[in-house]
């Protein structure tokens, strides 16, 4: 009997882009001018990104823009979800505020644009430059996602 084995890798799809955005904004204004800027129509999905764990519990919405003239994905989402712990603390306030990542290897990355399908270098080179001429954003950049331990929490 022949015996089959899968791996993780097996399931992750690797075919997109990830580029990473410095703002203050908030993510429905960030995504709002976006939608302004590069002419997409990004709107919040249906579902998000959730994680639990015994000490903290994180939701990352997910704002998505489908192009299926080129059968392309647009997935924009925050890194950082903040949760309020109400209970009992050593100091003077009667809650915490708990910071959560969803790579936390980037912690300094406000939002993740992941860009599924075929894109050629160029175009990324010249949303990347759009994203920058927007006045909030501070800057953006292409991260190579096989550089990141945790790049298995963008598989969604």
């Amino acid at each position: 009997m022949q015996i089959h084995s899968l791996e993780l890798n097996d399931f992750s799809d690797n075919n997109y882009t990830l580029i990473g955005i410095h703002s203050t904004l908030e993510e429905c204004k960030l995504a709002y001018v976006l939608n302004q800027k590069m002419n997409t129509k990004f709107v919040r999905a249906s579902y998000s990104l959730d994680f639990e764990n015994k000490n903290n519990n994180a939701a990352f919405d997910i704002y998505e823009f489908i192009n299926t003239k080129f059968s392309q994905s647009w997935f924009l989402i925050s890194n950082q979800y903040s949760n309020n712990i109400e209970g009992t603390s050593k100091g003077f306030f009667q809650s915490n505020e708990i910071t959560t990542y969803l790579i936390p290897e980037k912690k300094k990355v406000d939002f993740f644009l992941k860009l599924e399908g075929d894109f050629n270098y160029d175009y990324i080179a010249r949303k990347i430059e759009e994203i920058n001429s927007i006045n909030q954003v501070i800057t953006s950049y292409k991260i190579e996602p096989n550089t990141l331990k945790s790049k298995d929490f963008l598989i969604f």
